[in-house]
């Protein structure tokens, strides 16, 4: 057998191992991917935790995930004990509501320029017998489950996204425990696929991105939370915890902090509070103003590199292909695809940097 064609079964054989893998593991890629990007986002505190510790490293590996675990679960956690008490309630709401139809407030009139329009609407769709089925399921009529059968359907996702959850961390613990093996094995397969040179430089902007991204979404999406949830107590909006629970979730995703605090503030007024629910609109906007505006580009971009336009291309775009992990892979790709892009002239400047 010729050497070119050794070489060919060589790559067919890796490739086969590495496909069979990837069938046997699908089912935990996305909480592996999680887990990953939690690491990597957190592995200074690790390197703290593992020197404080005199160099143990599964005292440190379990110290972290467990103070990871309390600072993610813990809201989690908190927002679920406040759905688990809303949930019957709200359940037979909807049921109601679409089974009788949902009478539209008479305030809606006075709304200037749309008002009328946003009542006719509300009288020929919600206000009907299943309509809230028919505009939630683009016209198609499909019955909407009874409370009980939304429970049950609530509590099987719960329950799953929960394995997932846990599953997650303690991958991480594995991945805090055998970090620097699992580097060493990813920095000889780099070095050898793409050359010592290109391997160091895209291999430092991963860490790098994911970390800015981290901090600029997670961090800053957590901190709109809690600024808004203020805002929702002075207003006396039911399950306040909740809807600030709700609010920073989707604060991590750009323009989801308006889908939550504009949802607010329609509860306030549609139970007639109509200056709770201005003010909620006027404090969101503040503060997604500052945040989207100031904090997010100076956080990510500064840490990246990235102009403006690439971080929010890569945010959205990672959401809209890959669902909520996009928003972490999303600017990882588009990292590598600017270094790609100057690649030339980064190699040009650390040339220039070794000669001086």
């Amino acid at each position: 057998m010729r050497p070119a064609q050794r070489d060919v079964l060589s790559a067919i054989f890796s490739v086969a191992i590495i496909a069979f893998a990837a069938f046997i593991t699908q089912r935990f890629v996305l909480p592996l991917l999680w887990a990953a990007i939690l690491a990597t986002a957190t592995w200074p505190l690790y390197a703290r935790a593992k020197r404080s510790l005199g160099g143990h490293e599964i005292a440190a590996a379990l110290g972290v995930t467990l103070l990871c675990a309390a600072v993610f679960i813990t809201p989690l956690a908190l927002a679920c004990v406040q759905a688990a008490h809303q949930a019957p309630a709200l359940a037979a709401l909807v049921a109601q509501a679409n089974t009788e139809g949902l009478a539209a407030p008479s305030w809606l009139h006075r709304i200037p320029l749309v008002g009328s329009a946003i009542y006719e609407w509300w009288q020929t769709t919600l206000s009907q017998p299943h309509g809230l089925s028919h505009l939630l399921t683009d016209g198609t009529a499909v019955r909407l489950h009874n409370a009980s059968e939304l429970l049950k359907i609530f509590g099987s996702v719960v329950m799953h996204r929960m394995i997932d959850v846990l599953f997650a961390f303690l991958s991480l613990f594995f991945f805090y425990k055998d970090g620097p093996a699992l580097l060493s094995q990813l920095d000889a397969i780099g070095h050898h696929l793409i050359g010592d040179h290109r391997w160091k430089l895209y291999a430092t902007k991963v860490p790098t991105a994911i970390r800015a991204t981290v901090n600029g979404l997670v961090l800053v999406g957590l901190a709109e939370g809690v600024l808004l949830g203020i805002s929702y107590e002075f207003t006396n909006v039911p399950s306040a915890v909740l809807w600030a629970a709700a609010t920073g979730v989707l604060a991590i995703i750009p323009f989801g902090a308006p889908l939550a605090f504009g949802a607010v503030a329609a509860v306030l007024a549609f139970n007639g509070n109509i200056g709770g629910a201005v003010a909620v609109l006027v404090w969101g906007g503040v503060v997604l103003f500052v945040a989207d505006h100031f904090v997010r580009p100076a956080i990510i971009g500064n840490a990246t590199k990235l102009p403006f336009l690439a971080v929010l291309l890569g945010i959205l775009g990672g959401v809209e292909m890959l669902g909520l992990i996009g928003l972490f892979v999303g600017p990882v790709v588009m990292t590598l695809f600017v270094t790609l892009w100057q690649e030339e002239k980064l190699y040009r400047s650390e040339q220039a940097e070794h000669m001086h």
